[in-house]
């Protein structure tokens, strides 16, 4: 259900049994809900300037070498949305790799 090198890997999935629209029971899977980690102390690697019409994928292949690993730039800016790093001029902090 969640990706290796995902935001949600290795949280619990759970399921909950509950009613349909139509009467019958059925279950319903989610991931528990995840915290956003500390990077307070984390060493940056980088601050990057994002340029007009850059996007956060593109950016941390550059970084990290994995589009996919947008979301560690995410949590190390606390920010929820990829967009909100994605304005231009805006100066992303670029964590080293936190294991």
């Amino acid at each position: 259900m969640n990706a290796q090198n995902g935001r949600y890997a290795g949280l619990e999935v759970v399921r909950l049994s509950m009613p349909g629209p139509d009467g019958v029971p059925r279950e319903v899977a989610y991931t528990r809900r995840r915290g956003i980690p500390d990077y307070t102390d984390q060493p940056v690697l980088a601050e990057h300037r994002v340029a007009d019409q850059q996007r956060l994928d593109v950016i941390t292949a550059l970084y990290a070498g994995d589009p996919e690993r947008f979301w560690v730039l995410c949590d190390a800016n606390t920010v929820l949305s990829p967009a909100e790093l994605e304005q231009p001029s805006r100066i992303i902090r670029i964590p080293l790799a936190k294991e």
